[in-house]
């Protein structure tokens, strides 16, 4: 066992023992405010707002963007026992009692246009993994390869796996993710950053209190992530981020059942200026996270790759 898995499995028990049910206080006993909780985002709401000219550019890779010139699937049929067969029911929605969010724009709330600040080289760079694809696993995102979907791309709705647990204990703010099982330390502290020499794949956070809200910091990110890892995320999916990447994310109780989570992305390299999301964040206490077994599941880049293969022959 790791150092980290370590710390984590120590501050997930002590939070278990310390502190009462989610929302059964409104503030946990040294003093935060009470987000804890099991929480979900289906959300049926495009990541952009469309554009009818982007949608004729990227024709040519429809078949990665769903909704661009492809035959749409009828929707499938909910089965009364999905969540008893496992933690998805019908593709793409969530089980068949989840809460969901109702159908906004887009999940881009600024600029108003609902669309992410894109440079040009950025689409490009995106546009030629896409092409190439399946020439080798450097083509496919961190989440395809089973290392992060990132922050706060991570944070984004991907159809499925899309539960989060929310701890808190003195100091920290935990989030556990279904999907890659991600458990995310925040220190809420004052302490100095890290070295601008250190860089890592989901940056250095920071988080304190506004009021009810939590405001979370994050920089010293390196360059090997990109903003948006799954097709759920559309033309943000496979954006490579730089080291200049610093983000602003907000969690606000709304009330009970509710957190309004928030996020400003701040990378003058695939971007031209600074753009937010914004969706809510539903309690839902009977749902279960399931195991998300990345590594030895992974079947999807094995035969990306074999098909790769395939094709040069």
């Amino acid at each position: 066992m790791s150092i980290r898995t370590f710390v984590v499995c120590a501050m997930l028990l002590a939070a278990s023992v310390m502190v009462t049910p989610a929302f059964g206080q409104d503030r946990t006993p040294d003093g935060q405010p009470n987000i804890q909780g099991v929480w979900t985002n289906f959300d049926p709401t495009p990541f952009e707002a469309p554009d009818d000219i982007d949608l004729e550019r990227l024709a040519p890779l429809a078949a990665w963007f769903p909704g661009t010139n492809r035959p749409q699937r009828p929707p499938a049929t909910p089965s009364p026992d999905a969540r008893s067969r496992g933690p998805q029911g019908p593709w793409g929605d969530g089980p068949g009692d989840a809460l969901r969010n109702e159908r906004r724009r887009s999940m881009i709330v600024d600029p108003p246009s609902g669309r992410a600040p894109l440079r040009a080289s950025a689409i490009a760079s995106r546009n030629q993994n896409l092409m190439h694809l399946t020439d080798g696993w450097l083509t496919h995102t961190p989440w395809e390869r089973c290392i992060t979907r990132g922050i706060p791309g991570g944070m984004f709705p991907g159809g499925y796996g899309a539960g989060y647990q929310i701890l808190q204990v003195p100091g920290y703010v935990v989030i556990f993710y279904e999907m890659i099982h991600e458990a995310r330390i925040i220190p809420i502290t004052d302490r100095a950053p890290l070295s601008e020499k250190i860089r890592l794949w989901n940056g250095d956070a920071r988080g304190h209190w506004e009021g009810d809200t939590l405001v979370v910091e994050t920089a010293n990110y390196n360059d090997q992530g990109t903003i948006g890892t799954n097709i759920a995320s559309r033309g943000l999916r496979g954006i490579q981020q730089s080291e200049a990447l610093k983000i602003v994310e907000r969690f606000t109780r709304v009330d009970a059942n509710t957190v309004h989570y928030d996020v400003t992305i701040d990378d003058l390299g695939p971007f031209t200026a600074p753009w937010t999301v914004a969706m809510p964040l539903n309690r839902d206490s009977s749902y279960q996270i399931f195991e998300y077994a990345c590594h030895e599941g992974n079947y999807g880049l094995e035969n990306s790759l074999r098909a790769g293969r395939a094709d040069d022959k």
